[in-house]
């Protein structure tokens, strides 16, 4: 009677040992009892294996009828113009997907094309990154390089940048070492300056040397959790050698350098003395590693970016496609938000060719295409939804004029 009394009142977990008391359920076994605590993290410890198990089956090769002109055509449907870009990059990324697939059969070693864009702010150069993402079948991240400063300072450490693609990976370092990491900003980690100077350059050429070995393919131990907010985590060591990296930014300025430079050497004579003329509105075409270099990149770090490609600045006719045309285009994104209140959102072609015409007063590219529709639709989302009995709004040239002379945005074209 004492023992079946004991073993009643006495019921502990047999895997965290928790008294009966202390746990809200204690399940019986034949042999054994366990509560609820345990239950849900040996739930969590099957999802985690099942998931990574997941992840290793999944196929991450390119199909062999997919072509460079495939991956294009994806990127066409949401990244208007742009047409230098997407080539490049279509082929990098499938050339990569070859890499990955390649058999040691001889000496021959294909090296990775690691990837620089280069563009005005607004032309699509982080939406060509997010575009090709959808597509892609390895792991993919997109970090800033605004945050990164030497190792021992203030800031996050170049290593952290592989922690995003960990995270996407869910942990697993063999995908993670087949992925492709976009750095955003590459452009403001730029020499501050030419001379030497007694203080150092922490968040500039500092950084761009920390990142050397990264970019060429090197072993690096890599905070799974990031920055320094988690000091006692341990490192997990990833070989960059087979991850692809793309970088992108504004380079704002380089244009100057680039016209400095066409201006001061002698242009040559084709076959038909000819002279080569040098379109002047257009002169990131132009561009080469040397105009980088002056920009304030140093010449190692160019050397592992060697496919160099850049983004046209956005005209009127492509901001108005960009309006309408793309499948997140921003113009169906309105006539989605009104639909949901029952509302038709018409919006005539005169206020779709204004609103054009403001985005390149304002110089703000495509995402002066946002603020230009929110200061011309924001009256319209705050009033009508009240209004039960309006089923139909129609937006013209007027309409739009008015509420934009209204807006703060107006005072854009002064600056």
């Amino acid at each position: 009677m004492d023992f079946n009394k004991r073993n009643k009142y006495n019921l502990r977990c047999s895997f965290c040992g928790r008294d009966k008391t202390e746990a809200l359920i204690l399940v019986a076994g034949i042999d054994a009892h366990i509560c609820e605590v345990c239950v849900e993290q040996a739930q969590d410890i099957i999802d985690d294996e099942l998931g990574k198990k997941q992840l290793q089956e999944e196929d991450f090769s390119l199909p062999d009828a997919l072509t460079p002109r495939d991956i294009k055509r994806h990127l066409d449907q949401y990244v208007i113009g742009q047409n230098e870009a997407k080539k490049y990059l279509s082929v990098a990324v499938h050339n990569h997907y070859k890499r990955l697939k390649q058999e040691e059969e001889d000496d021959i070693e294909i090296e990775k094309s690691n990837v620089l864009l280069v563009g005005r702010t607004g032309t699509g150069k982080t939406l060509l990154a997010k575009s090709i993402a959808k597509f892609l079948k390895v792991p993919f991240a997109i970090v800033d390089a605004t945050v990164f400063t030497e190792a021992g300072y203030v800031g996050e450490d170049v290593e952290s940048i592989l922690s995003r693609l960990l995270q996407v990976s869910e942990y697993n370092v063999e995908l993670a070492e087949r992925g492709i990491v976009y750095i955003d900003e590459i452009d403001k980690i730029a020499r501050k300056q030419d001379n030497p100077s007694i203080t150092r350059d922490v968040s500039g050429e500092g950084v761009q040397q920390a990142m050397l070995k990264m970019l060429e393919g090197t072993e690096v131990h890599v905070p799974p959790q990031g920055g320094r907010k988690h000091p006692e985590q341990k490192l997990v060591k990833v070989n960059t050698s087979n991850i692809l990296f793309i970088c992108g930014g504004a380079f704002d300025g380089v244009e100057k350098i680039i016209a400095r430079r066409v201006n001061t050497h002698v242009i040559g004579f084709k076959g038909t003395d000819e002279k080569e003329e040098i379109d002047r509105e257009h002169l990131l075409q132009y561009i080469t590693q040397k105009d980088i270099k002056s920009f304030g990149l140093i010449p190692e770090l160019i050397g592992r970016l060697p496919v160099l490609t850049y983004l046209e600045p956005l005209d009127q006719e492509a901001l108005r496609r960009i309006l309408t045309e793309p499948k997140n285009a921003l113009l169906k994104q309105y006539k989605k938000l009104f639909k949901l209140e029952g509302i038709k959102l018409q919006i005539t072609d005169d206020a779709i060719e204004y609103i054009a015409e403001k985005a390149i007063e304002f110089n703000l590219g495509a995402r002066g295409l946002r603020s230009i529709c929110e200061a011309v639709m924001t009256d319209a989302m705050f009033e009508l939804p009240s209004k039960k009995n309006v089923k139909e709004f129609i937006v013209d040239r007027d309409y739009a004029e008015t509420k934009l002379s209204k807006s703060k945005l107006t005072k854009l074209k002064a600056a």
